[in-house]
């Protein structure tokens, strides 16, 4: 007999496809699922099995050796119309499957037990199951066993689709703030041709050069890694990659950086004082056209901290001092103190030396 359609089908396809696991690759957490409930159930078959539209779809299984069959001949979608848990001692006595031909071929299907894969709003989406070629009855434990690992098939859906949610949330919020910088950007430009005051033109197009920097930082963070923590040395690397394409022809970018893993926050500030030392020895450290090298080292101690170290081997800070004001000084100063760090920044022996040493968040 086959199984007639759940009485929210719309709505329980509409939930199944919400998950997007339909012809995915195979996942060991979902095969370790259906090889321990066959081991503890004591039987030849087990499947996690999400019942679509006109097909059973397998995301795993043991026993079987496909990854879907008709619907038609599916136990599973009699199993979804009923309670959180269905056992079938003997399918030959049950008057929905005793005419299926998977009970009634050869070897023959002779038991089955499903827990239900419920979504959040109670809609049935499969079954996580167990059968057998005999007649058989699960024990108390087995039964449990089986509801508890049916609910961690669901913790493992769900968790997958949260992280696409938030994927894309994040794509979304991305998208909006490139669009923001970029229009802030294109205003403060236009505001500077616009002033007839050099100082106010100077300014806007300081703040201008400092939004597109933003923007930068922000894709560069972005292409390196999504997440809430990161390797702050691939993201550098890209950092020095787009800094070095914009650098004048004359100037190197070198980078020595062993992997350090922070949390994209402090990512971002590292990023922030590594943008702002370089624009700096880009102007100041090498005047009429002089050639150079800019030095990025990052490095772990064994207590844990992170030390960003840059150099430039330019003309070196005006009579050998540290500049006692300025923007550059305070944003330098800033992102030091954001990252629970002090900026050391002094004459080097030719040139500008900057130190930063903090401790990654955890």
């Amino acid at each position: 007999m086959k199984a007639t359609p759940h009485a929210r089908q719309a709505e329980r396809l509409r939930a199944l496809e919400s998950y997007e696991v339909l012809d995915t690759d195979r996942e060991q957490d979902f095969d370790e699922v259906v090889a321990l409930a066959s081991q503890l159930c004591g039987t030849a078959i087990s499947v996690v099995n999400l019942i679509d539209a006109d097909r059973q779809w397998f995301k795993a299984e043991v026993g079987l050796g496909v990854r879907e069959t008709p619907l038609d001949t599916s136990l599973c979608a009699h199993a979804i119309l009923e309670n959180e848990f269905v056992e079938i001692n003997d399918t030959l006595d049950d008057p929905r499957m005793a005419d299926n031909p998977l009970v009634t071929g050869d070897p023959g299907l002779r038991f089955y037990a499903g827990a239900l894969l419920i979504a959040d709003d109670g809609l049935p989406l499969g079954t996580l199951c167990v059968l057998d070629y005999a007649p058989r009855r699960l024990t108390p434990l087995q039964r449990d066993t089986l509801r508890v690992l049916a609910k961690q098939v669901m913790a493992q859906l769900n968790l997958r689709r949260a992280l696409r949610r938030a994927e894309v949330l994040r794509l979304e919020v991305d998208h909006r703030v490139k669009n923001s910088l970029q229009t802030l950007s294109t205003l403060a430009r236009l505001q500077a041709r616009g002033s007839a005051d050099k100082a106010v033109a100077e300014a806007l197009n300081d703040m201008q050069h400092r939004v597109q920097a933003v923007a930068m930082l922000h894709e560069q963070l972005y292409l390196t890694d999504a997440g809430g923590r990161i390797d702050l040395a691939a993201f550098l690397t890209n950092l020095a990659g787009y800094l070095s394409k914009t650098a004048p022809p004359g100037i190197a970018i070198v980078l020595q950086v062993k992997p350090a893993v922070v949390s994209s926050k402090q990512a971002s500030l590292a990023g922030t004082l590594v943008n702002e030392f370089v624009a700096n020895s880009i102007k100041y450290a090498f005047p009429d056209g002089r050639d150079g090298t800019i030095r990025l080292g990052l490095d772990i101690g064994s207590d844990q901290r992170v030390t960003l170290t840059l150099t430039d081997d330019g003309v070196g800070l005006p009579a050998g001092e540290l500049p006692k004001n300025g923007l550059g000084l305070l944003i330098l100063t800033t992102v030091g103190q954001q990252l629970g760090g002090t900026v050391d920044m002094a004459p080097d022996t030719e040139g500008t030396r900057l130190r930063l040493a903090f401790t990654p968040e955890t």
